[in-house]
């Protein structure tokens, strides 16, 4: 290790633990394989509601879009978009759609944080919002459909651009 009062260095370096039982510590003992087979198999059970579960958060972002077109591209109207870009990003993948995971992370790098949502590109942000849209509509789930595949990566390209444009002046 390290001596961070030499010059030159900034600090020390730790192995982080590799096992999972490691990063939980004693307290919580072997993990249950039982619980976690509960669990799956209940989740199982749910996925017949996956679908308008789905649709509903997407509902979310549909009218968080139709705000900014009524009141406005403000900081409220775009982070409540955030948010729900952020839920799908997040639900995505578990409710069996992972190319809405991806659509949604896009769209959450695109908005950023705090101020700098506001200035998003509205074309781009539809674009995203219209995407997650197709995607479910055409039931693709995942970017193994070339369609799919070639949507996601435009998208994530074109929020890469913008971003080091933006970043760059």
């Amino acid at each position: 290790m390290s001596n961070p009062s030499q010059p030159g260095n900034t600090g020390q370096v730790f192995a982080p633990p590799t096992a999972l039982r490691d990063r939980l510590g004693p307290r919580f003992g072997k993990i249950n394989l039982d619980a976690i087979a509960k669990a799956e198999a209940a989740l199982k059970g749910l996925s017949s509601q996956f679908g308008q579960w789905l649709q509903d958060e997407i509902n979310k972002l549909e009218a968080a879009r139709q705000a900014i077109r009524t009141e406005g591209l403000s900081q409220a109207t775009v982070d409540k978009l955030y948010g729900h870009a952020h839920d799908l990003k997040g639900l995505g993948t578990t409710y069996e759609y992972p190319i809405v995971t991806r659509i949604a992370a896009s769209l959450c790098k695109l908005l950023g944080e705090g101020e700098t949502r506001a200035r998003a590109p509205m074309p781009l942000v539809n674009a995203h919002v219209d995407a997650i849209h197709a995607a479910v509509r055409d039931q693709v789930k995942d970017s193994d459909n070339p369609v799919g595949a070639a949507l996601v990566g435009e998208l994530e390209r074109h929020t890469n651009d913008y971003l080091t444009a933006v970043r760059g002046s």
